[in-house]
């Protein structure tokens, strides 16, 4: 678990860094929650999720966001994350230029932003957004969803409504080609306290799924 120093749009940014299986091993960015609710590439949701993808032969980077921990800079409300973000994955590319596709992985604020960043990198070839927030940020840039991906909350969330997320899910299923998959976790709340093990099973489960369908895919051609 290499630890790792790159530089972003307002300094320097630190991260934890997994080499990839093989050189043509896909690309997996991991995005933490809020900053300012004590959110860090620590936080164990974001923790697991980038064992999770390792352990899956992806080369992986999980970072903290600009003002966390030793990145340097301050919060943006979500615009210079974004900035932070795209800095990442171009600096995870640069290192395997023969990934064969990325994956954003994110979780509550780092759900928005990872849902920001796959409209704007057409070689996402899936996303895994945990209890994103739908009423407290502006999603309206869906459209259309550009890749397949997962959208998993908690059944006992007290920070989204069941409304509001269903309205993502809805708005998200009309493009046409793309699958978004839902999972809703029985008992658990927004942080998946004590449904963290449960909650990466569902994203390992569904990676897997992924996975094998694309190698298929690839045989066939």
């Amino acid at each position: 678990m290499p630890e790792v120093i790159f530089t972003g749009p307002a300094g320097r940014l630190e991260g934890r860094y997994h080499p990839p299986k093989t050189k043509s091993s896909r690309i997996a960015l991991i995005l933490h929650p809020h900053p300012q609710f004590g959110g860090t590439m620590n936080n164990q949701v974001a923790y697991q999720m980038y064992y999770m993808f390792a352990e899956r032969g992806f080369a992986v980077l999980r970072f903290n966001f600009r003002g966390v921990g030793r990145s340097q800079g301050s919060f943006d409300h979500g615009l210079g994350e974004l900035s932070d973000a795209a800095a990442a994955l171009d600096w995870v590319q640069s290192f395997n230029p023969d990934a064969r596709a990325c994956w954003i992985a994110g979780f509550s604020f780092g759900a928005w932003i990872g849902m920001q960043l796959l409209m704007r990198r057409p070689e996402v070839e899936g996303f895994i957004s945990v209890a994103p927030q739908p009423n407290l940020y502006d999603f309206s840039f869906l459209a259309p969803c550009p890749s397949s991906g997962l959208i998993v909350h908690g059944a006992a969330d007290r920070v989204v409504t069941p409304n509001d997320m269903q309205s993502l899910i809805d708005k998200l299923k009309t493009q046409k080609g793309i699958v978004i998959d839902q999972q809703i976790l029985e008992g658990a709340n927004h942080f998946f306290e004590d449904k963290v093990d449960e909650l990466i099973g569902v994203c390992g489960n569904y990676v897997d799924k992924r996975l094998e369908a694309a190698a298929a895919e690839e045989d066939a051609a």
